[in-house]
């Protein structure tokens, strides 16, 4: 494939392809430079091409972040990196828009990049694994496009939208990035939930839980988690009792990064592996 120039990518509208060089980053990243089929926005992703096979692992960031928050984070590159790296998985971290918390756009976006990822790479299987707004982001894809998500590890992540955008709100006092967090959201979807209550529905995967139940699926949460509250998870959860494949690891006093420090494709590879 070539490294630079205009590369053909149907709608994703690539731009560049070219080499990732630093002592973070292991052999072979690559950055990948595109506009979006949507608006033809500017954005980017790094991926790793698997060694062998065509299981790619998606990784998305959390809130504040971009996509290379899995190399340059320390304490995620630790506790993730050698896994997915040990698992032979490729890897595709993309920035998706920033702070868009799997809106609309996001969500055609992630389209694009699976289907180049398919068509220029092969892929044929997708594990989502991420935390925070990331992993409220794999929970949003998976319920919208559960064809595209093979499995899905989501920590400390957000099920309910709506819930969670009043949450920072009457918080933004006492924590100043919940104030950002609701900013965002309104940003991205067009509105707060009073004006757009079908979307932010749409998005929140508590209310399609029909969606998730063909897929394996690890949630964990901190129960001191100031940030995101646990009852997300534990509502979720609840809702998905019908769920035969599924995994929730609650962390007793954990606070918001406490998950971060597990694996999150343990559970995961185990399951797909006895599929």
């Amino acid at each position: 494939m070539s490294m630079s120039g205009q590369l053909a990518s149907g709608g994703l509208g690539v731009e560049s392809l070219t080499r990732v060089e630093g002592a973070a980053f292991p052999d072979g990243l690559l950055q990948l430079d595109y506009r979006s089929p949507v608006d033809g926005l500017a954005d980017w992703a790094m991926l790793l091409p698997p060694p062998s096979g065509s299981t790619w692992l998606v990784c998305i960031h959390g809130h504040g972040a971009r996509g290379n928050q899995l190399y340059l984070r320390n304490d995620i590159r630790k506790a993730w990196l050698p896994s997915f790296l040990l698992r032979g998985y490729g890897l595709l971290t993309p920035t998706l828009r920033g702070n868009a918390w799997m809106s609309p756009a996001a969500v055609a976006d992630m389209d694009a990049l699976i289907d180049y990822l398919r068509r220029e790479w092969g892929a044929t299987r997708f594990i989502f694994a991420s935390g925070s707004m990331g992993g409220t982001s794999n929970l949003i894809y998976a319920s919208l496009r559960p064809v595209n998500v093979q499995a899905v590890a989501a920590m400390g992540a957000i099920a309910d939208l709506a819930a969670y955008h009043e949450f920072c709100r009457r918080g933004a006092s006492r924590l100043t990035i919940l104030g950002e967090i609701a900013d965002s959201l309104e940003e991205h979807y067009g509105g707060s939930p009073a004006q757009q209550p079908e979307l932010y529905r749409r998005h929140s995967p508590l209310y399609h839980c029909e969606a998730l139940l063909r897929m394996p699926l690890f949630l964990a949460h901190g129960t001191a988690d100031l940030l995101m509250p646990v009852a997300q998870s534990r509502r979720l959860t609840g809702a998905l009792a019908e769920h035969e494949c599924f995994c929730y690891h609650e962390i007793a006093d954990g606070g918001h990064d406490a998950p971060l420090h597990m694996d999150p494709c343990e559970f995961i590879a185990e399951k797909m592996s006895n599929a």
